[in-house]
Parts: structure tokens; C-alpha cells; sequence
């Protein structure tokens, strides 16, 4: 595998990935999130292609981290992983004590190998199921 190049990116960046591979049957806005503006976005590059994006907010203590996406041609070869390594220490050093994101339900097993644990009920967005996941930092 060819470690990909993280950078900081604008909010902008993140939304063709965001909408083709998260929501491709919404129009092009539903991935775009309100508080964009005041979030940190990271884009994983291979051969400068954006690959993958991450959007990470905090809030004093707590961390949340929201539309992350890997094109398919690039997942299951780590790249994910090491983009959500890089959100995970953004959060820590800027004082983050825990970290979550609302998880599709497929993607639970992804997170367990972080140390991200379930919390509540399964719930859903339109038919999706998704599960809360949280890490203490």
C-alpha cells in the first residue's frame, strides 16, 4: 500500500466525496453539515487524488467526528484508518476527553479496532441503521 498524504482541506473539498459514497441518492447540499465552517477537514491524497475526507469538531472536552468517506476504489488498504488515526490525535491535542461519531451499522466492527465502544439503541437515517460509537481520549 502507498501511504496517502493527510492535509487539512477546506469544507468544500469534502462534499463530492461526501455525497458519492455516503449519499449519492440525496441531492448534492444534504452533505454539506451547518457547522462546517467550525470544523477541521482532513483529505487523505494518493498520488494527489483525494481519497478520503474526515471532518472532526470539538467542543471543550468532547470530540465528534462526522462524514467519513473512502472512495471504494480505495477502501480496505488502510487509508481509512490512518485518517482516523491523524482525527483521533487532532482531538487529543486540542484537549479532547472522548471522541464520537454516529456509525453505520456496518462499519461498528471498523471502530471496535480503535477501541470505539457501542453506547445506546440502534437508530436509523432514512433505512440506514447506525450505532453511536465512543472512544475515551
Amino acid at each position: 500500500m502507498t501511504r496517502p498524504a493527510i492535509h487539512r482541506i477546506e469544507a468544500a473539498e469534502t462534499y463530492p466525496l461526501r455525497h458519492s459514497v455516503l449519499w449519492p441518492d440525496k441531492p448534492y447540499d444534504y452533505v454539506q453539515v451547518e457547522n462546517d465552517a467550525e470544523g477541521q477537514h482532513f483529505g487523505a491524497f494518493v498520488a494527489e487524488e483525494l481519497v478520503a475526507v474526515i471532518s472532526l469538531f470539538v467542543t471543550g472536552p468532547n470530540a465528534r467526528f462526522r462524514k467519513f468517506a473512502t472512495h471504494p476504489a480505495y477502501q480496505r488498504q488502510g487509508i481509512g484508518s490512518e485518517l482516523l488515526h491523524r482525527v483521533i490525535e487532532q482531538a487529543r491535542q486540542l484537549g479532547a476527553r472522548s471522541l464520537w461519531c454516529d456509525a453505520r451499522q456496518e462499519a461498528t466492527e471498523f471502530y471496535h479496532r480503535f477501541g470505539m465502544q457501542p453506547e445506546g439503541d440502534v437508530f436509523y437515517k432514512g433505512d440506514i441503521p447506525y450505532r453511536r460509537m465512543h472512544l475515551a481520549l
